[in-house]
């Protein structure tokens, strides 16, 4: 292998084993908390503010092609999503790609 690629292999079994033992930690202390015990409604919690903080860097703070668009874009695609989101039962898959769409949309046309 040339050395390009060693440095591949390296990161990818490096990240696998920085973030397999964790995973595995959590799933092994998972199986013995009930659904509805306060440390999974933490844990519940952490990761919905987590995921909500990604999104609002992303509309109010971006960067990359996404930094071309005006807030009120990136906001009103966000809240197009959520609307269809909400309004398809929650599908996630809907809401995302009602969002992606109007993005991609007001990328090609401005």
């Amino acid at each position: 292998m040339s050395g390009d690629l060693w440095s591949y292999v390296f990161v990818l079994v490096a990240g696998v084993l920085a973030t397999d033992v964790w995973r595995w930690l959590g799933v092994l202390a998972g199986n013995r908390l009930r659904e509805d015990s306060e440390a999974m409604v933490w844990v519940r919690a952490v990761a919905t503010a987590l995921v909500a903080a990604v999104i609002a860097r992303l509309v109010l703070n971006p960067t990359g092609t996404l930094a071309e668009l005006p807030a009120w874009m990136r906001a009103g695609a966000a809240l197009a999503g959520f609307a269809v989101y909400i309004l398809s039962g929650q599908r996630i898959f809907f809401g995302i790609g009602v969002s992606v769409g109007l993005i991609a949309a007001a990328l090609h046309w401005l």
